[in-house]
């Protein structure tokens, strides 16, 4: 057991040598490490949102499962209550506003950072529209990136700018941010729309159904994210999806581009150190999302 004071908090950190990745044998305080160090720029995109805990107590190589009730929490990590319509009672997210209440969950096993799209406690207002472009068997992602391309250029036709991020996975997201009032019926509508158009003018690569067997060889363009009760892999976040450590990192629209001009795949599954790296000297591309105001087009 290691002591750390962290934010006037004193935090009891468990085995720091606990392997987390086996095939880079990146251990819980390695990934301590990078969140301590990327917390300038993650932080903002945590901070006010009820987070769903993603704990991996044994590593990506054990089984995993979701806490939305910030179980084992200390009393000074925040808690944003969301009342449940199903349960008849509040579940009482975790809210991870600054660095020490960060650091205890990861150290409690949370290795993914998973916000709501909303900011507490106005739970039915999204802060931001996201197409999650989720490539099927047979597809990978530089075809989501290639996707992403397209949904950012009609984005740009109806005159709303948009950002992109590597899911440090298979695929690609792009946010919309609003920042001004809006509903979850209205960005799933929106996001339901431009899918299906895509769909019906793409049909060879891209479905608008989440049906697994529709998506083979295509990109399936996830317009059910925006809804209030989800939540969506944060920027900056570590995955936990293969067997080494990567990043869900934004990627600018001409980087973008690029990776798919040059099939570079690595390119969009930057590892914890390369994140850093690149925060360093570029600073946050994706902080606009948290400011930018833009409204739908035909909404009031």
């Amino acid at each position: 057991m290691s002591e750390l004071e962290v934010d006037g908090r004193r935090l009891r950190l468990g085995d720091l040598h606990r392997v987390l990745y086996p095939d880079a044998g990146f251990a819980k305080g390695d990934a301590l490490d990078y969140y301590a160090r990327i917390a300038p720029v993650l932080l903002p995109h945590l901070r006010g949102r009820a987070m769903t805990l993603k704990l991996y107590p044994y590593g990506v190589a054990g089984p995993h499962f979701y806490d939305k009730h910030c179980r084992g929490a200390p009393p000074w990590v925040e808690t944003a209550p969301m009342w449940s319509e199903r349960k008849g009672a509040d579940i009482r997210f975790c809210r991870l506003d600054d660095t020490a209440s960060l650091l205890w969950s990861v150290d409690h096993g949370n290795l993914e950072m998973h916000p709501l799209l909303s900011l507490a406690p106005d739970f039915e207002t999204p802060t931001a529209v996201v197409f999650d472009l989720d490539p099927g068997e047979g597809a990978g992602i530089l075809a989501a990136a290639e996707i992403a391309l397209v949904v950012g250029d009609m984005l740009s036709g109806v005159g709303l700018e948009s950002f992109a991020k590597s899911t440090g996975s298979k695929g690609v997201q792009v946010h919309v941010p609003l920042n001004a009032p809006a509903t979850f019926g209205e960005t799933k509508a929106f996001a339901r729309d431009v899918a299906e158009v895509m769909a019906s003018r793409m049909g060879d690569r891209v479905v608008a159904r989440a049906d697994k067997r529709l998506r083979t060889g295509k990109v399936f363009v996830d317009w059910g994210q925006n809804d209030r009760h989800k939540s969506t892999v944060a920027a900056y976040s570590l995955r936990a999806k293969l067997a080494r450590p990567t990043v869900a990192l934004p990627v600018e629209w001409p980087e973008l581009t690029t990776a798919v001009d040059s099939g570079d795949a690595e390119a969009l599954l930057p590892d914890p150190d390369q994140a850093l790296e690149r925060v360093a000297e570029r600073g946050d591309p994706f902080a606009p999302v948290l400011s930018l105001a833009q409204r739908l087009p035909g909404s009031s």
